[in-house]
């Protein structure tokens, strides 16, 4: 069966940092790109970042503004999203995707996870 799992979400006071995994099972991730997308209740949901399988190419949405890093260790199947600097907008529910080749937009994940929730409060 073919699954991402994500960890590590929790409240985190405004300035603190987290570091969201996602495990996956089922395929092996070393060919396919890998993004975090968030949502918000009533917004849709939108890409934070996603890298390559070979990790040489990566993007980043406007908002993360250098607070945010992606990595991916595909010897453990796993993608990491470390947040610094967290702002209250960045309270959302966290999911992982992955696709095979390079990172598509939205609509060409073919993999998601069930979320992780973040909230950062104080």
């Amino acid at each position: 069966q073919l699954q991402l799992v994500e960890s590590g979400g929790g409240l985190v006071q405004p300035g603190g940092s987290l570091r969201l995994s996602c495990v996956a099972s089922g395929f092996s991730i070393e060919r396919y790109a890998l993004a975090w997308f968030r949502q918000v209740p009533g917004k849709e949901r939108e890409e934070v970042s996603c890298l390559t399988g070979s990790s040489k190419r990566f993007r980043y949405a406007d908002f993360v503004q250098g607070r945010f890093t992606i990595s991916r260790d595909n010897a453990k199947n796993t993608a990491y999203l470390e947040m610094n600097s967290l702002k209250s907008e960045d309270t959302a529910v966290y999911y992982c995707a992955a696709a095979p080749g390079p990172c598509p937009d939205y609509y060409g994940m073919d993999y998601w996870g069930k979320g992780t929730p973040v909230t950062v409060s104080s």
